[in-house]
């Protein structure tokens, strides 16, 4: 079974498209046969116009016109394509998605950001390892940061907050906002410790690669904040020359850091896991999930 998902984010627009294969003990393998990035960076638009412009939006068509041309090459038999933060804040967001149905096709969902958490929780990373710990769920993205604590087998909470990369790169998040994630970290997790991170988002997945780490392995606390020090004293130029980062990388991975090491130290997790899956990850496993359910 062939099936994409289409994760439209206030940095980029994303495509996945993916093989389910189930064998006769009921696993199922999920194959990535095709995934893209658009760096569209919906986010600049809306954090500070409050729209998106036509300019944008007439990007986004084309990319998601091209997305389609992929979905039929593979013969998708199935798919899903959800907006988040940037989408949620914007005062078109519903007249864009009614063009992009228009002239593509694809019919796009707004999600809120809990039901994004829930998607990434899809992906069940936590229960493949081990059951005597507690998991913290970290997802940062251009808008919002979801983040979801797994412990017990069970989730204890799902919450999303409205700091994200590109809102901190334009001054859009107060001091009470910050305070409200402490608070709510602090008091959450309390009696679930001792406390792992399980961190996604293209940001945490650079600084994996750029560490040179073994797949599977953790990182520290104590790294992520030496590479906070270290790439926030040089310039978005000099980011670009010494990292190899892509531009809108350069420039997002130091508050994308900030978010990460800021709700691990709250959390009290020393490590954290980078299993490089996303929204669109968690996306297909839904999908799937519900065409198993109707079949």
């Amino acid at each position: 079974m062939v099936l994409a998902a289409i994760d439209i984010g206030s940095n980029a627009a994303r495509l996945l498209i993916s093989e389910a294969s189930v064998y006769k003990d009921g696993t199922v393998d999920f194959t990535k046969l095709c995934l893209l990035r658009i760096p569209l960076r919906l986010g600049f638009d809306v954090f500070d116009k409050g729209f998106v412009s036509e300019q944008k939006e007439r990007k986004l068509i084309k990319t998601l016109s091209a997305y389609k041309i992929l979905m039929d090459i593979y013969q998708v038999e199935g798919y899903k394509a959800f907006a988040t933060s940037a989408m949620r804040d914007a005062s078109n967001g519903k007249q864009v998605l009614a063009d992009i149905l228009t002239e593509t096709g694809i019919k796009v969902e707004i999600i809120t950001g809990n039901e994004e958490a829930s998607i990434l929780y899809e992906t069940h990373i936590a229960e493949k390892l081990s059951t005597n710990r507690s998991y913290l769920y970290i997802d940062v993205g251009g808008g919002s940061t979801e983040v979801s604590l797994f412990a017990n087998n069970h989730t204890i909470f799902k919450e999303s907050f409205n700091i994200g990369t590109i809102r901190l790169l334009h001054n859009k998040v107060t001091e009470e906002q910050w305070e409200h994630v402490k608070w709510y970290i602090k008091t959450h997790t309390r009696g679930y410790h001792p406390i792992e991170a399980i961190g996604t988002g293209g940001n945490i997945n650079k600084i994996f690669s750029i560490s040179k780490r073994k797949e599977g392995k953790p990182l520290s606390l104590e790294l992520l904040k030496d590479y906070y020090k270290e790439i926030s004293a040089t310039t978005v130029e000099e980011r670009k020359h010494l990292y190899q980062f892509r531009d809108d990388r350069a420039d997002v991975i130091v508050p994308a850091l900030q978010i990460y090491t800021s709700i691990m130290r709250w959390a009290e997790a020393d490590e954290i896991y980078v299993p490089k899956i996303g929204l669109a990850d968690g996306l297909i496993k839904m999908l799937y999930n519900e065409r198993k359910g109707s079949n």
